[in-house]
């Protein structure tokens, strides 16, 4: 199973003839039309400041003449594990372009970290998205490489790149090497949940607990499973985003450095032909290849929040029903954790997300564009065949539907999700009392209370855990399974929650109640021993109450007082959409009809006020 059957980086990054748009040389593009001679170019006052920023810099005068600028968004940080090793990377980034005949130009963005970033890294994801957007509109860029990796980093900055619309190319840092505890190869998120059950329930010491610690994480790089950082890495390559198998690539492996020298050189490609632009390339059919790939892969759930944003920022109103539609007819062929048995470096090793895309070809939109100018079949072409094992045949899958469910009813009137591919099969139909915990605090205190009343029957509901209730929509929608039923062997039951979940997550779990407590939603008025209905096969969640009865509570329904009163968190919560529209501020979706706005207001030449 460590046979590497991954494409060859001699032939995988080699961009075809039959491009779309011709591969220009620097002598034969019109560098007057580079978007960076707009501030460079003119031999004016404001030509003469915006050149001297660079010329302080310790750049040349022949640095910036006639050579396309590209950018490169970096969210390293030392408070974000899984991009710290993105000052490398970075260095391979600009290594590329300059091979090309191009200027880099790194500068820092926010970076989101899902572990220590408080109360949730989704409360910032805007934020980092407006960062981005703004960085890469407001100065003098003819391409930008974005560089993220962390869960919110990559939909943050592919959201910016969307909306500021200039040609934009992304590069992922890959997941780190898996963790080894007493011989066993570990997933950081999936099988530290288990073991945190076994804890809780006896049957592992603290001193065990300690150890596993001390190996949990051992090297840069993202979750090594495919939790939501896998997830959208693997989405940003179906949606055409970055260079053709890179996706899967080992944060610490030698082709993840070549991966960004030829991410370099071809941003510089990008730049010199115009193009592709995002909004060229996130088309519907594109977004068809990228929800295929994530019910294929048994992905993440936060995907489903991640793709409804970004589609809005170019104006495609994609909905949930389009989720459970492609589920149902996409088979899940990745046998990786927490959906199945292996971890992302031997996804790597049995051909990568290409692969992947190849065995699912049938299914894909394969003519959309990518960011090589061709198309998606293209880059997939020479992938290997699937081995059997990691990576399945159509005919022959993991599962006979994608990985994802959609679910409505009287409980979720605009929707929610479910993992059904890591959930239990005997509780994808259920009907049981429940057990309401009105926000994380009142969990905290009383999910482990031995008097709890509670049975394997029970549904555990937890509310106003939303984008507006949490706020930010954390991931604490798996909530832990009570003491007194893991005592007696009991690892799953039913759980509701208007909050998402981590990736690594696993667990019969309906997630994202749309509309969530905290805006007025169902999930507000459910009381302990309610019955609830589940029934994923006919996508139903219901309150089975009488429907005066609900109507009566919710009129009576007293809305939560808002936790903040100013700042990014007053915005936050003042323009927030819900889970069902991707959370998204509602400012910054693209306004129908209008083009986006690709160049800054104010003077790039001229005499005076131009800087």
């Amino acid at each position: 199973m460590e046979f590497e059957r991954s494409v060859d980086l001699s032939t995988a990054f080699v961009f075809s003839p039959t491009s779309r748009r011709k591969e220009l040389s620097m002598e034969e593009s019109s560098l007057a039309d580079l978007r960076s001679a707009r501030w460079f170019a003119a031999h004016d006052l404001t030509g003469f400041v915006h050149r001297t920023a660079i010329q302080a810099e310790g750049f040349s005068s022949f640095a910036i003449k006639d050579r396309p600028v590209i950018g490169i968004a970096n969210s390293w940080s030392e408070l974000v594990n899984c991009n710290i090793h993105f000052k490398l990377l970075a260095d391979a980034v600009k290594r590329g372009v300059l091979m090309a005949g191009g200027l880099p130009l790194e500068f820092p963005t926010i970076s989101l970290g899902e572990s220590l970033m408080k109360p949730s890294a989704m409360q910032f994801r805007n934020l980092m998205a407006m960062d981005v957007e703004e960085s890469i509109r407001s100065y003098p860029l003819d391409a930008v490489v974005l560089l993220g990796g962390c869960d919110k980093t990559v939909p943050a900055q592919l959201m910016g790149a969307a909306s500021a619309d200039i040609p934009a190319i992304m590069l992922t840092g890959g997941p780190q090497e898996p963790a080894v505890f007493r011989g066993k190869q570990l997933g950081v998120g999936t099988d530290t949940w288990k073991y945190a059950d076994e804890l809780r329930a006896g049957r592992m010491t603290q001193a065990d607990f300690d150890e596993l610690e001390a190996s949990a994480k051992p090297t840069a790089g993202h979750c090594s499973e495919m939790g939501t950082a896998s997830t959208m890495t693997s989405i940003t390559e179906a949606l055409g985003m970055c260079l053709p198998s890179t996706a899967a690539i080992p944060a610490v492996h030698a082709r993840r450095a070549q991966a960004a020298e030829a991410t370099g050189r071809r941003a510089v490609e990008m730049a010199l032909t115009g193009g592709p632009k995002p909004s060229e390339i996130l088309t519907p059919d594109a977004f068809d290849n990228a929800i295929t790939l994530l019910m294929a892969v048994g992905g993440s759930t936060n995907a489903v929040i991640h793709l409804l944003a970004l589609a809005r920022r170019v104006g495609y109103e994609l909905d949930l029903d389009r989720f459970h539609q492609i589920s149902e007819r996409t088979p899940r062929i990745v046998n990786v954790r927490p959906s199945g048995e292996y971890l992302v470096q031997q996804l790597f090793n049995a051909g990568g997300i290409g692969a992947v895309l190849k065995e699912l070809s049938p299914l894909l939109k394969g003519n959309a564009i990518t960011v090589t100018g061709d198309t998606l079949e293209a880059g997939f072409a020479n992938s290997p065949e699937p081995d059997g094992d990691v990576i399945s045949k159509l005919e022959t899958p993991f599962d006979a539907s994608g990985g994802i469910a959609v679910v409505r009813g009287s409980l979720a009137p605009k929707g929610a999700v479910i993992k059904r591919s890591a959930a239990s099969p005997e509780l994808l139909t259920h009907r049981g009392p429940a057990v309401v915990f009105d926000d994380i605090f009142d969990l905290g205190r009383r999910v482990d209370d031995p008097n709890l009343d509670i049975t394997e029957d029970s549904v555990l509901v937890l509310r106003n855990c939303g984008p507006v209730g949490a706020p930010g929509m954390p991931e604490w929608g798996m909530l832990p399974i009570p003491e007194k039923l893991l005592k007696r062997g009991i690892r799953d039951v039913v759980r509701i929650s208007d909050a998402r979940m981590s990736g690594t997550a696993f667990g019969t779990t309906i997630l994202h109640i749309s509309p969530e407590a905290a805006a007025g939603g169902p999930l507000a008025v459910v009381q302990d021993g309610d019955t609830i209905v589940l029934d994923v096969s006919t996508q139903r969640l219901d309150l089975d109450i009488p429907s005066e009865e609900l109507e009566r509570r919710l009129a009576e329904l007293e809305l939560p007082e808002r936790k903040y009163t100013r700042g990014y968190g007053r915005l936050f919560l003042d323009h927030v959409t819900q889970a069902d529209e991707g959370c998204d501020f509602d400012f910054l979706q693209a306004v129908p009809g209008e083009e986006p706005q690709r160049m800054p207001y104010g003077l790039l030449s001229g005499w005076q006020g131009g800087w």
